[in-house]
């Protein structure tokens, strides 16, 4: 397709992030005479340092054009706000400075999307089902289809409180893919399962990708990003590195880090098919 024929999906203008964070200063040095009508007034600062606020600068300025087809590997280290700028694209979160246009319906999905844990997975993937767009009728007449891909089997009628983290992502991926949105969002997702559901996986995004839609893949594994993006953005503290073609910008990333992190580093594991107790950690900053 001509560069003049490709249909923007999405745009994203001078984006700025911005949050505050309760934080305390380094405590001051301790009252010699704890007598002294200091003290109080010391304690009484203490704790206007506890209630001061920091400004984190999580994404500074980014701007790109996304087109229908592609499929987009944003990579950089913890903390450079990758997972961030994908939650602004989805809608998740406003940008505090700049604009995010978008030509069409945008899925998130990631590993910390909270499902309805009380409920049971069968609940679950009507309700996801009809969020994404589906009718009643629609889910239903897919709803074999979503729990083979998950391969989660007779646990679709247990409640999700019981579910081990893996089978948990597993559904969410199944689910949100079966309405193929027009923009997928996903945050490490295919990191998880065996290497199976990581195979059925990447055919489905490629899947997803030919039906013209534009799919974003936040990942730490850079063999996932070479397996499945045409283009790569990259990001460190908060600002755009580069962008443009896989393999130009991922060898130029892993120049950057340590030799023995690119040579040596393993594979994401799978989750492991373990009860998981309580809430899933926040997603990364």
């Amino acid at each position: 397709m001509a560069a003049a024929d490709r249909i923007p999906s999405l745009i994203a203008s001078h984006v700025d992030i911005t949050y505050q964070v309760h934080g305390a200063k380094k405590a001051a040095a301790p009252v010699a005479d704890p007598d002294d009508e200091s003290l109080l007034a010391g304690l009484f600062k203490k704790g206007r340092d506890l209630a001061t606020q920091q400004k984190v600068e999580a994404v500074k300025d980014v701007s790109f054009v996304a087109y229908h087809g592609e499929s987009i590997g944003i990579i950089g280290r913890n903390g450079s706000g990758k997972s961030t700028l994908l939650r602004a694209l989805a809608g998740v979160i406003p940008p505090t400075r700049g604009d995010i246009w978008i030509n069409g319906e945008p899925a998130l999905l990631g590993v910390n999307a909270v499902l309805m844990s009380k409920l049971s997975g069968e609940r679950n993937v009507y309700i996801g089902g009809q969020a994404m767009g589906l009718s009643r009728s629609q889910v239903r007449e897919r709803f074999d289809e979503i729990v083979d891909f998950s391969g989660i089997g007779q646990a679709v009628y247990r409640p999700m409180s019981t579910y081990s983290s893996g089978q948990a992502a597993r559904l969410r991926f199944a689910i949100s893919t079966a309405a193929s949105p027009d923009i997928l969002m996903i945050d490490e997702a295919l990191a998880t399962g065996d290497a199976d559901f990581r195979e059925r996986s990447t055919a489905k995004v490629a899947e997803i990708r030919e039906q013209a839609s534009t799919v974003f893949l936040v990942s730490h594994s850079n063999s996932t990003i070479r397996q499945i993006c045409s283009r790569v953005i990259w990001m460190d503290k908060g600002r755009l590195i580069a962008d443009g073609p896989t393999e130009e910008v991922v060898a130029a990333y892993e120049k950057t880090l340590p030799k023995k992190a690119v040579a040596s580093k393993p594979a994401p594991a799978p989750v492991q098919d373990a009860p998981v107790q309580g809430a899933p950690p926040p997603a990364e900053v």
